[in-house]
């Protein structure tokens, strides 16, 4: 039985591989630059991780990791 499952799922997942359009079609809606998003995402991650260590290096933040938090506070 988990055989034949497992073929009907491979089955369906194999369908619209087969169907796909060409890969290089720039023409096509659903052609994205892969290699500008990556960049892109690569520069946006890395400007958030400047921010986050510049906020936590100026003292702003006054956070107490080792402070007891008292309940009638």
């Amino acid at each position: 039985m988990q055989g034949v499952t497992a073929g009907i799922l491979l089955l369906m997942a194999a369908l619209p591989v087969l169907e796909a359009n060409d890969i290089e079609d720039k023409d096509s809606p659903f052609y994205y630059d892969w290699h500008s998003l990556r960049v892109g995402g690569l520069v946006c991650a890395g400007i958030l991780c400047a921010v986050g260590i510049i906020v936590l290096l100026s003292g702003k933040c006054k956070c107490k990791f080792g402070q007891k938090h008292k309940p009638g506070q």
